[in-house]
């Protein structure tokens, strides 16, 4: 083993102890090997990142885990949610600003970049920032330089960029709304996600590791889970992914009442439906923005189910029929976790 693997271990076994390590991170399926494998080729390189996914999937963990095995772990990890900070403010959290660049500016103020020097830097929710500031940090990304509000003089950062989202970019793009040149600039590798119903395989670990977390950080002594609580677990869509299973496991492991958890299951599962009929996603979290994304997802995974049906499982007619690109389709089908073509 050379050096710098041998420091990509140690560093992933540090990380393991901070949270999720790389082997309940990745678990067993094929797709998550194949991020693993790209994580470690691009952990030693300081490249831009964009990770996406649905809500829930695990992108901000995995963007924790790349710097912890990057030679640059012992440098700063900031993060900053973009859709948490009106645009106006935006700015000057990301750059920083001179004494008296606006009203309230009584000091001068570091930029979460300038904080983030010599490390890396998390931007969560990064479609949601404005065409003004996209251009910005455009900037910063082809030449590493940026300037403060009310300042001319130009300042210089190394730092990786992890970009988070779990909206369509390329959609973004065709309604204006993202720069075509920032996405191919945020996106020298690409890590896509993948929902928790598309590794299920990887249950038994993630039970695992949630019902030992916290047990000791309660104290409880905890029971595993039963035969037919795991099965259960297999049959649910899960729309809040590991976010969701996480939850779960919390109030078992408070409650210790495995009874609640089937329960709830099947309330979710026959829970509220809109008036199309089809099964809105249960509530996990009450942020209004994600909720309606989490339902707008559902409805676009319906929607192309019944175009499939429709369409006798043509998926170039279902294509036409939803007025969008064949190609968009397959990538939406994968997504969703919908059959290819219609089971026997």
């Amino acid at each position: 083993m050379n050096v710098a693997k041998a420091q990509q271990v140690a560093a992933g076994a540090e990380a393991g102890r901070n949270g999720l390590g790389p082997d309940v991170l990745f678990g067993c399926t094929d797709e998550m090997l194949r991020i693993r494998r790209t994580v470690e080729r691009v952990a030693a390189i300081r490249v831009p990142v964009l990770l996406e996914g649905e809500s829930g999937s695990g992108k901000e963990i995995l963007a924790n885990y790349l710097h912890q095995v990057s030679p640059w772990n012992e440098q700063p990890l900031v993060k900053v949610n973009c859709a948490a900070i009106p645009g106006s403010l935006l700015e000057s959290e990301l750059f920083g600003y001179e004494k008296g660049s606006f009203t309230g500016a009584y000091n001068s103020r570091a930029g979460k970049f300038e904080q983030a020097n010599g490390g890396s830097m998390v931007l969560d929710e990064i479609a949601d920032i404005d065409s003004g500031l996209q251009a910005k940090l455009l900037q910063v990304l082809q030449d590493g330089c940026f300037s403060r509000l009310g300042d001319l003089e130009e300042r210089r950062c190394d730092v990786r960029i992890m970009c988070i989202t779990n909206r369509d970019i390329q959609a973004e793009i065709q309604r204006g709304s993202f720069r075509e040149d920032l996405y191919y600039r945020i996106n020298v590798v690409n890590i896509q996600m993948p929902p928790l119903r598309r590794r299920l395989e990887d249950l038994p670990i993630l039970v695992d590791y949630f019902l030992r977390n916290y047990g000791e950080r309660f104290d409880r002594k905890v029971q595993p889970l039963s035969s037919a609580v795991m099965e259960r677990f297999r049959q649910h869509h899960w729309p809040g992914n590991i976010r969701e299973l996480e939850n779960y496991l919390k109030r078992y492991v408070i409650l210790e009442s495995p009874d609640s958890i089937l329960s709830e299951l099947e309330e979710r599962r026959s829970g509220p439906t809109s008036a199309g009929g089809f099964q809105l996603p249960p509530v996990t979290d009450f942020s209004l923005k994600k909720y309606s994304k989490m339902a707008s997802q559902k409805a676009e995974h319906y929607l192309i189910l019944e175009a499939l049906k429709q369409t006798r499982w043509n998926r170039k007619r279902a294509a036409e029929l939803l007025g969008i690109s064949y190609r968009a389709l397959l990538y939406k089908i994968k997504e969703a976790g919908l059959p290819q073509k219609k089971r026997a």
